[in-house]
């Protein structure tokens, strides 16, 4: 069941990053990212008596649950800024991968707090790197008939491994210390707390609207707090019946789900060199889950 899990994390995060392109090139990174997190605590807790209720955030278990939740949304915050700022600034096919190779960080903490890790899973975290060095140096070769483009391009990298970095560690977090002392879905409602109200005091400080956006927007932002916060109980909840590193491992595979869909929908090309590199991350990531 908890492969399972995983896997649904990678078919909705897959979903909701592809719906991230056309949202924020529409109203920005920072009201896509307070939109959809504000639709995903609404949601959430209007499902919460049905998911278990408050758990430990309410049942006399003190400060402490509430200090992780707060620490792990502080990481999901940053780390969301800087993966929809990827998909505003770079190429989809490209930063989608790129940011799904957190497990790698992931798995190596797990390794350094004591859980095993077995040759085809070493094999597997060198592949993740290489891949993620293959993509970024193709993404960021000069063409002189467009420099301004490559620089563009150039800057979703760097967003997007910035992304891959807090995710590694938020996952890993999540896994050994939050869902267990705070629940599965309880963990995610937090996450999504403490995002909403960062995020509207950073578009309180750069005089930013926070009245929602009119069109054909608000059905991407509505789809993509219910498609991702979705991922995270999906994720969560598997993380309490199988292995961290596997459960991580899986729901990355979302890059996959959102690759195809830019190849499809989108029609974006993707050099050569950066294939290998997307091939070589997605057998790490298999090697990884063995």
């Amino acid at each position: 069941m908890g492969i399972l899990l995983g896997l649904l994390t990678a078919v909705t995060w897959g979903g909701s990053d592809f719906l991230a392109r056309f949202a924020t090139h529409r109203i920005g990174t920072l009201r896509t990212m307070f939109y959809m997190q504000a639709t995903g605590l609404v949601l959430l807790s209007i499902c919460l008596p049905w998911l278990g209720g408050w758990g430990h955030l309410h049942d006399g278990s003190g400060w402490q649950p509430w200090a992780w939740g707060v620490l792990a949304g502080c990481i999901n915050a940053v780390s969301t800024l800087t993966l929809y700022r990827s998909f505003e600034v770079g190429k989809l096919s490209v930063v989608a991968p790129l940011s799904a190779s957190y497990p790698a960080l992931t798995v190596i903490l797990s390794l350094l707090t004591g859980e095993h890790l077995r040759a085809a899973r070493g094999a597997g975290i060198i592949c993740t790197m290489l891949g993620v060095v293959l993509v970024a140096r193709g993404e960021q070769a000069p063409h002189a008939d467009d420099v301004e483009g490559n620089a563009r391009k150039g800057k979703g990298v760097v967003w997007a491994l910035c992304s891959a970095c807090g995710f590694g560690v938020l996952f890993w977090l999540l896994g050994i210390r939050v869902v267990p002392r705070v629940g599965a879905p309880q963990a995610v409602w937090m996450i999504r707390l403490t995002s909403v109200l960062l995020t509207n005091v950073i578009l309180l400080v750069v005089k930013q609207s926070v009245s929602l956006p009119r069109g054909p927007v608000r059905w991407y932002l509505w789809a993509m707090g219910l498609l991702d916060t979705s991922a995270f109980v999906f994720s969560n909840r598997g993380m309490q019946m199988e292995q961290v590193a596997i459960v991580s491992v899986l729901g990355s595979l979302y890059g996959a789900v959102t690759v195809g869909l830019a190849s499809i929908f989108l029609k974006e090309h993707v050099a050569k060199w950066q294939w290998a590199g997307i091939v070589t991350i997605f057998l790490g990531i298999f090697l990884i889950s063995l």
